[in-house]
């Protein structure tokens, strides 16, 4: 099969783009290949998971049957659910005072706010261990009604998660058409009912994906969550890590796999809601 040159393109060109796409090709091979080969692992029927004996589903039902994978993974589910619901609100308000007010040292307040993305992840999780400590704040939290004495972990996950639902709420509100908030004004509408009826439907599609964005960064840390979790709570990042060092098994490759799902499906749907709205005309 002989390639052809479209018109206006040359050899040069028609070069660049080939290896283009063989780059393209090499990255996601190097980037999905591990992702399918734990999959595909997860129903291998070998005990220890290093050759492929055969296929089977025993493995789904054994780490069903795990209590104590069980167990982290309602910590894991538990902690990401109380965190996006109070990193979305703060998320939120962030990103509406930075989109509406202008105030002094508005700049130095956006960039320290966005300290939680850049830094490290080891880093944060250190000034957080550090901070609940010679604060006394664990202790203190400890002692309210979290659920599943979470709380620590809770707060952590709130702390890096809200300036991620701040950065996409606020990239939906510059789209906004002053004029409909106007017009809701004139026609006799106070500031609330403007808010919570023009307003908010905007920001909606804004608010599920930033949610999203966060219960999957919440669900699927380890750093943060292992610098400051307690002896006896464990999410499921941290006990999987603590399996693994004893070699890799069927079984957490079933977990896993169950995990990535869960993370696929919240990434996709965060996607297709930041994805611009296509006009209708």
């Amino acid at each position: 099969m002989v390639a052809t040159l479209k018109p206006g393109q040359g050899p040069l060109d028609y070069a660049s783009r080939l290896w283009l796409k063989i780059l393209f090709g090499v990255i996601y091979v190097m980037l999905y290949i591990p992702i399918i080969t734990l999959i595909a692992f997860s129903f291998n029927t070998d005990k220890r998971g290093v050759v492929w004996r055969g296929f089977t589903l025993d493995n789904y039902v054994k780490a069903w049957n795990n209590d104590a994978l069980i167990e982290a993974m309602t910590n894991s589910l538990m902690i990401a659910f109380i965190a996006t619901i109070f990193a979305t609100v703060i998320g939120a308000m962030v990103a509406l005072m930075l989109w509406r007010f202008k105030f002094p040292f508005k700049g130095s307040y956006e960039a320290f706010m966005g300290l939680p993305i850049v830094i490290p992840e080891i880093c944060m999780g250190v000034a957080l261990l550090l901070f609940f400590n010679f604060s006394g704040m664990m202790t203190a939290v400890i002692a309210m009604p979290w659920p599943l004495n979470l709380a620590n972990i809770i707060i952590a996950h709130i702390a890096f998660c809200f300036p991620f639902v701040t950065v996409v709420v606020r990239s939906r509100l510059v789209g906004f058409n002053r004029q409909l908030e106007e017009a809701s004004k004139d026609l006799g509408a106070t500031e609330w009912q403007t808010f919570w009826n023009v307003i908010v439907p905007f920001m909606m599609p804004g608010l599920i994906a930033g949610a999203l964005l966060a219960f999957t960064l919440s669900l699927d840390d380890f750093v943060i969550t292992f610098f400051t979790s307690g002896p006896e709570t464990v999410t499921f990042p941290v006990k999987v890590y603590s399996l693994v060092r004893r070699g890799v098994s069927p079984e957490i490759n079933a977990a896993s796999t169950v995990l990535i799902a869960i993370t696929v499906v919240a990434t996709i749907i965060a996607m297709k809601l930041q994805a611009p709205e296509k006009s209708g005309h």
